[in-house]
C-alpha cells in the first residue's frame, strides 16, 4: 500500500510540466484533424519531467504515443478521439484536441485491410480502464533525476517497465501489442550484415526488440512499415503562396 501511494506520488511529480519547456505545434488544428485517419499512431513530444526522460534515453523527440480510433463520421466531435496509457489515469480515451497544440507526428500503418484496423482499435479500446504500470518507477525517476551517461546499447531497457500484469499497460507498449494481435510488424527482422562493433551493437537491439515492453514511442517513427504523414503537406502545400516578412535594412 504505501508503496503503491508513493508510486503515485512521483508519478504525479513526473507529469508535470517543465517552465522553461515550451513547444508548439508544426501545424494547424484543422490540418491535423484532416490528415489522420482511424488507425494511424500520434506521436506527442511531451514537456514533464518524464517526457524529457523518456527522450533522453530513446535519443528521440517523441515522448509519448496515441492511436486515432475515430474514422471519417467521427471527426465532427472535436475532430475525433485518441486513446493512450497516461502516467496518472491510466488507459483512457480523450478527444484529439488535447494535443493540437503541441509538436505531434502521425505514423500511419500500409497496407492493413479495414478489418484488421478495427480489430486494433477494439483491442486498445478493450483496454480503457486499465491502471498504467508503475512498476519499476521508482527506478525510472531516479535516471529522470539524476540524467547519469547511460550507454546506448542500455537505454531501450530503462523503459521496459512493468510487472506484466494484464491489468496494467504502457503507451507505446499498449499500441504494439495492438499492432502485433494483428500480426503487423513494427520493427523489420534481423538479417546477418557486417561484423563491425557498431552494427552488431545495433543486431543486437534489434533482437531484444520482440516483446512488447520495449517498444518505445521512437520506434513508430522509425519503423519502415510506418508512412509519416506531414498534414501541412498533405492539405496542399504550395511554397510559392508564402508570405515572408523582409528584414529591415540596417540605417
Amino acid at each position: 500500500m504505501i508503496l503503491s501511494w508513493l508510486g503515485k506520488k512521483l508519478a504525479k511529480y513526473l507529469s508535470r510540466p517543465l517552465k522553461s519547456d515550451n513547444r508548439v505545434s508544426s501545424c494547424k488544428p484543422e490540418q491535423l484533424v484532416g490528415a489522420i485517419q482511424k488507425g494511424d499512431v500520434l506521436l506527442v513530444e511531451g514537456t514533464s519531467r518524464v517526457s524529457h526522460g523518456i527522450k533522453y534515453i530513446t535519443q528521440s523527440s517523441w515522448s509519448h504515443a496515441a492511436l486515432y480510433i475515430s474514422d471519417e463520421h467521427d471527426k465532427k466531435s472535436n475532430g475525433g478521439y485518441l486513446i493512450e496509457a497516461d502516467l496518472n489515469e491510466g488507459v483512457r480515451k480523450i478527444p484529439l484536441s488535447t494535443y493540437m497544440n503541441v509538436h505531434t507526428r502521425i505514423c500511419r500503418p500500409v497496407g492493413l485491410a479495414a478489418k484488421d484496423i478495427d480489430a486494433i482499435v477494439a483491442y486498445v479500446e478493450s483496454k480503457v480502464g486499465y491502471h498504467y504500470d508503475l512498476k519499476n518507477i521508482f527506478d525510472l525517476a531516479r535516471y529522470l533525476i539524476q540524467t547519469p551517461p547511460v550507454p546506448s546499447q542500455y537505454r531501450r531497457r530503462l523503459l521496459a517497465l512493468g510487472s506484466g500484469e494484464p491489468t496494467k499497460a504502457i503507451c507505446s507498449s499498449l499500441i504494439a501489442q495492438a499492432f502485433q494481435s494483428v500480426s503487423y510488424p513494427i520493427l523489420p527482422d534481423v538479417i546477418e550484415a557486417s561484423c563491425d562493433i557498431e552494427s552488431r551493437q545495433c543486431r543486437n537491439e534489434m533482437l531484444q526488440i520482440r516483446h512488447h515492453s520495449l517498444f518505445t514511442p521512437r520506434d513508430f517513427d522509425i519503423s519502415p512499415y510506418f508512412q509519416i504523414v506531414k498534414p501541412t503537406i498533405q492539405d496542399g502545400f504550395d511554397p510559392y503562396k508564402l508570405e515572408f516578412v523582409k528584414a529591415e535594412s540596417p540605417q
